[in-house]
């Protein structure tokens, strides 16, 4: 299979080579060519900037060209090994490969991408890139910034400009040659014919450029945004924002790229030696004509940005209050699925007109876009005495998950774990045994446990180790869970950052179903499983469970499964509990309550994914198993109904993937480790396949896999059974 991958890096020159070619799927599969829809095409780029062959290919009729095109890839892609894994993934699904970057004049690209970042929130004016023109190396001078919040990706500064040493990054990787550099297209039908050989009808031209004005009117309203931002700790919504922006605008003239010849200047010598190699570009590399030094445009008409700031408060109001307290407008429900019990029915019909219906419609994370991988962070340094961010955890007949979720943990910022386990018979204490001996976790055998939990039991027990009265920050959460910081590099560090004045986290569950996933397979549950319950859910009660993340300030006496407890009055004023989007919710969870509210409800920082089941064959184990807390109930179909959800998709976790395997290989480089995670594995192919050739374990195999449910009837049926809800 033949590949042509584009990599930009500017959007705005893409975009119509983009909807041309999604506007003409059938055309080109008629001539084996495949340009694939956005979201396939996330998750093939996802996976080959792991390194990693996609597994959708499998799905697919391999095609005689595949037709891979983002920008980010070359506006954002700046590290060697990203671009390594780039390669090994590319090699591995293509026979002969075609990178093609489309290139334009330095002047007019910066023009177009200060106006793409200031509808995306950018405050900077161009003077700061005007400035960098004495900078004796460009690209480096760029990435001193860099960063991944909405704000820094917005202010990003554009270190591609420097188009000779953005070739030599890619040939550092792919070698010399391989990357084709174009000049920008005038005519997008024309360019894809020359890339794929087909003939196109052309469409309408390009969207004219936005006036000088109406940036400078964007950019101060932008610096006011930002402030109502950090005051409130939510965001706005991106599509919001961008509303506001695209209403204040006036007619006038565009920035003209000739103000910008500095930045012309800076790069008249690199250009003249890029076209000695590369005469096609020779006309998109010609500096536009040099005019008056920029400034920034009058906004026109006596703008004052915070009159509209005032206007528009209601609309920001209403779109930040939306994630806290979403209600979406009474529908008549579908006829409910036949499955569903009589009591089912009644709570579908009930929850199809209410408040409580679920939906997806709340938050300001596009969960299904895939970005670029996160960087692996330094490493920390911890004050003496101090064991910093330490999670405490129950196990049972988990060997096969226990590497990733350390190696997870470890990657996004936590310090030490405290492990305690019973009863277990697949190498669990081996694998924790042979983690202490490298001093990774601590490990304590809690089979002597007494009182209602070996959970509780071990908690209390905690209270009393070294580990836990030296940590910083205390987590108390289990192997089927995995902090999904949203914000920034994806690290608690970035996280702590936003919310300074936090003592207490509640991260709240975000449930993952079985993804119809039937058979147990030795992979990353963070990988295999991407579908999950809607962010908005408040009914049944569990799916908006929270686990607690505290500051071991000594405000609590104790540890129990979803929060600390038993506050101490002389903290009080001292605590301050926030949601998963650093909101305040103080007043509601200071003493009580483990899950959230729809006046507390918040992902956009930080969730917690809970793979509660993960494949079916996973799940017949944990029936067998048992629970860690409530011992007296059993896992049956009623659990698999309550936590089955693959109603949407998100895959914001898996940007952790490639410093999750880097972490999980130098873990697996331990020979003694190796073999108990292997064995670990068999253990659990062999029991999965034991149960299943029971009659009572078949029976649950087969109906649990069999059960399609919506999201509403999901909801009616747990109501139902009054599971825990």
């Amino acid at each position: 299979m033949r590949i042509l991958l584009m990599i930009g890096p500017e959007e705005r020159v893409l975009a119509p080579l983009e909807a041309m070619l999604g506007q003409s799927r059938d055309v080109l599969h008629e001539s084996g060519i495949w340009y694939p829809e956005r979201e396939d095409q996330g998750k093939i780029l996802m996976a080959l900037v792991k390194g990693a062959a996609p597994r959708i290919l499998n799905r697919e009729k391999a095609p005689d060209l595949l037709v891979l095109s983002a920008a980010r890839l070359g506006s954002a892609l700046h590290t060697p090994d990203k671009l390594r894994h780039l390669r090994e993934g590319l090699e591995k699904i293509g026979s002969e490969l075609r990178i093609v970057s489309h290139l334009d004049h330095q002047s007019r690209a910066l023009a177009g991408l200060y106006e793409a970042q200031l509808m995306a929130g950018r405050i900077a004016p161009l003077t700061r890139e005007i400035g960098l023109c004495g900078e004796p190396d460009w690209w480096q001078a760029c990435l001193k910034s860099a960063g991944d919040s909405a704000k820094e990706r917005a202010e990003a500064l554009p270190f591609w400009l420097d188009y000779r040493a953005l070739l030599a990054f890619w040939e550092t990787g792919f070698g010399k040659g391989v990357v084709e550099i174009r000049p920008r297209p005038s005519d997008a039908a024309q360019e894809i014919e020359d890339l794929t050989g087909v003939s196109l009808n052309p469409t309408s031209e390009q969207l004219a450029p936005a006036s000088a004005a109406s940036l400078a009117r964007a950019r101060q309203l932008n610096g006011l945004l930002w402030q109502v931002v950090a005051r409130r700790g939510k965001p706005i919504p991106a599509d919001v924002w961008r509303g506001m922006l695209e209403e204040i605008a006036v007619d006038g003239p565009a920035i003209d790229p000739g103000s910008l010849f500095p930045v012309a200047d800076r790069f008249a010598a690199d250009n003249t030696a890029i076209v000695a190699e590369h005469p096609q570009l020779a006309e998109a590399l010609s500096p536009p004509e040099a005019g008056p030094e920029w400034q920034e445009a009058d906004p026109d008409f006596g703008f004052r940005a915070s009159q509209y700031l005032l206007a528009f408060m209601w609309r920001i109001d209403r779109a930040m209050r939306a994630p806290r307290r979403a209600e979406p407008a009474p529908v008549q429900p579908a006829a409910p699925n036949p499955i569903l019990p009589p009591k089912a029915r009644e709570k579908f019909a009930s929850l199809g007109k209410s408040p409580f219906r679920p939906h997806n419609r709340i938050g300001s994370v596009d969960e299904e876009i895939t970005a670029l991988p996160y960087d692996m962070p330094p490493p920390r340094d911890l004050p003496p005495g101090s064991t910093g961010r330490v999670i405490v955890g129950c196990m049972k007949n988990e060997a096969p998950y226990i590497l990733e979720w350390i190696a997870y943990h470890r990657a996004i910022g936590v310090d030490h774990f405290l492990i305690y386990t019973n009863g277990c018979e697949d190498g669990t204490d081996e694998i924790l045994g042979r983690l202490q001996e490298m001093g990774i976790v601590q490990h304590r055998r809690n089979d002597d446990w007494k009182g209602k939990s070996p959970q509780q039991y071990a908690l209390n027990r905690s209270l009393k180790e070294p580990l836990i009265e030296r940590a910083e920050w205390i987590i108390h959460i289990d192997v089927d869970e995995f902090i999904n910081v949203r914000c920034g590099n994806g690290t608690l560090d970035d996280f702590f950052a936003l919310v300074p004045g936090a003592t207490n986290v509640a991260m709240t569950w975000r449930l993952f179903g079985h993804n119809g996933v039937t058979a147990f397979d030795d992979r990353f549950v963070i990988e295999q499983f991407d579908r999950a319950a809607p962010k908005y859910c408040p009914k049944p009660h569990t799916v908006w469970g929270f686990k607690t993340m505290f500051r071991n300030i000594g405000a609590y006496g104790k540890i129990s499964c979803h929060r600390p407890n038993k506050l101490d009055d002389t903290f009080r004023d001292r605590v301050r509990w926030v949601n998963g989007s650093g909101q305040d919710m103080t007043d509601e969870a200071r003493d009580r309550g483990w899950r959230n509210s729809r006046g507390s409800i918040g992902y956009d920082l930080i969730q917690l994914n809970h793979y509660a089941l993960r494949s079916a064959d996973s799940f017949l184990i944990k029936r067998q198993r048992g629970r860690a807390l409530h011992v007296d109930r059993s896992i049956g179909l009623n659990y698999w109904i309550r936590m089955d959800w693959c109603d949407h998709r998100d895959v914001t976790i898996q940007r952790n993937l490639p410093r999750l395997r880097a972490e999980y290989d130098r873990l697996l480089a331990d020979d003694r480790l190796r073999q108990a995670h292997e064995d670990g594995v068999a253990w659990h192919r062999a029991k999965a396949l034991a149960l299943r050739q029971e009659p009572e374990f078949r029976a649950l195999f087969d109906q649990a896999v069999k059960i399609r449910l919506t999201e509403t009837e999901r909801a009616a049926y747990a109501l139902a059974l009054d599971m825990e809800s």
